[in-house]
């Protein structure tokens, strides 16, 4: 399980996140939801560590993970795709890969990953060798969850992965990241502005409001008080 507890974060002297509180457990995928400038983006970097707590904590298992280092918290079993669809162009698809694995310290365990994710993944399979600048924006996208999920992380943080997408395409991703979580057992903790299309696909969801949890409950009751929350 990964918790956050009152959790305070921002730029600066500038508070973005207040006093937050979210949970995510295994095979759930929990959204988080809001206005541009809500806080939702900086609550995903301060769980990774790309930004520091404030106040508050951040448990992994239970364990206050708060203090640790982007490196340590993904061996931990929290992994995260950043906001763009982000891999490295002038690298080919396996080498993106050994990048996502690069904890991995056995020649013949990082290959088995490799191939397990190629599985899953089959359209990068025939792309292994090919640059990913080459890839189509939902190729991309396949890359860089693949590249998450190297690790085999027990908590898969994304934000927003739906970004530079076709509407067809973010039904196609969102299915897939609902599979991958059944099927895998990891946990999702999902930044997103397609509200109604994430809502098809968690479990439960996070308003935020001014960097506030202005709402918590499942998508049944977001998507009937959708209006009345999210333009409040």
């Amino acid at each position: 399980m990964l918790q956050t507890v009152q959790l305070e974060t921002g730029y600066g002297r500038k508070l973005v996140v207040d006093q937050v509180s979210v949970e995510v457990n295994p095979r759930e995928i929990v959204a988080v939801i809001g206005r541009n400038g809500s806080g939702k983006s900086t609550l995903m970097k301060a769980i990774i560590g790309l930004l520091p707590v404030w106040h508050g904590h951040l448990l992994a298992d239970g364990k206050d993970v708060s203090r640790l280092s982007p490196a340590a918290r993904v061996r931990t079993g929290i992994s995260y795709v950043g906001q763009g669809n982000h891999v490295f162009s002038e690298l080919s698809v396996d080498e993106n890969l050994s990048i996502g694995g690069y904890l991995i310290d056995s020649t013949s365990q990082l290959r088995l990953r490799k191939q397990s994710l190629y599985n899953l993944f089959p359209g990068l399979a025939q792309r292994r060798k090919q640059l990913a600048a080459t890839l189509s924006g939902g190729e991309r996208q396949s890359l860089a969850l693949a590249m998450g999920l190297m690790p085999k992380p027990k908590i898969l943080l994304l934000d927003e992965p739906s970004v530079g997408l076709s509407s067809e395409l973010v039904r196609t991703c969102l299915g897939t990241i609902k599979n991958l979580s059944q099927e895998s057992g990891v946990g999702v903790l999902i930044v997103e502005q397609k509200v109604r299309e994430v809502l098809t696909i968690a479990d439960r969801v996070y308003l935020l409001t001014l960097g506030k949890v202005g709402f918590h409950g499942s998508p049944m009751e977001m998507s009937e008080r959708l209006h009345e929350l999210y333009l409040a």
